[in-house]
């Protein structure tokens, strides 16, 4: 019995932590697979396209907008960032449970496509951590810093809008939090729809 995979979506401010607690969620269980999103920003020196971003022209980004082919998209920072919406849909009518690294902009379209979708935020643990850690990342002019600071401001205020929160103090912790999140998920009523029809429909045809 096969039930439709998660649609996990994971926001958080620049600076939060959002990749290294993925990758350990990930880590963590295999079940779940990360989508990567489109973007037209640049990409960092670490930074590897097809694997950290799919780093596409604005012009090719605004191509796929008008022909629909977008789940979600916004801009952040002067940049277009976007999720592919034919990846989403294969990958969970597999059963595979998808996550995506989505700020609050397409996390809400998400939610309205996909009222089914899971939404966590990641929440630095003071803001003051949240600025060290961007100074540490040192791949931003300072002007860029201040930018990110007041978003991360308007972002966190919008946390509360997430089916939940959690605090990225320590790696292991936030994900293994996450990681219990999803597991819950998995068994709600509303999610197993498909797997109680398929008992019922056995029950039918079983000679009594």
């Amino acid at each position: 019995m096969k039930n439709k995979g998660l649609l996990i979506v994971l926001s958080g401010p620049s600076g939060a932590g959002k990749d290294t607690v993925i990758d350990r969620v990930i880590s963590n269980d295999g079940s779940i697979t990360r989508l990567i999103s489109a973007t037209t920003r640049a990409p960092r020196p670490s930074e590897i396209n097809g694997i950290d971003y799919f780093f596409i022209s604005k012009e090719e980004f605004c191509k796929n907008i008008s022909a629909g082919k977008l789940l979600e998209y916004t801009k952040y920072c002067e940049n277009y960032y976007g999720t592919l919406k034919d990846s989403v849909e294969k990958l969970r009518s597999e059963g595979k449970n998808v996550i995506l690294k989505i700020e609050i902009d397409g996390a809400r379209q998400i939610k309205e496509k996909c009222p089914d979708s899971l939404r966590i935020f990641i929440l630095p643990p003071t803001m003051q951590e949240l600025k060290n850690r961007l100074l540490k990342r040192g791949s931003e002019p300072y002007k860029n810093l201040k930018i990110r600071l007041n978003r991360a401001i308007e972002e966190i205020k919008f946390s509360l809008q997430y089916d939940y929160i959690v605090v990225n103090d320590n790696i292991d912790e936030c994900a293994a939090a996450i990681n219990s999140i999803i597991n819950a998920e998995k068994f709600k009523p509303c999610r197993m729809k498909n797997i109680v029809n398929e008992v019922l429909n056995d029950e039918k045809n079983t000679d009594r």
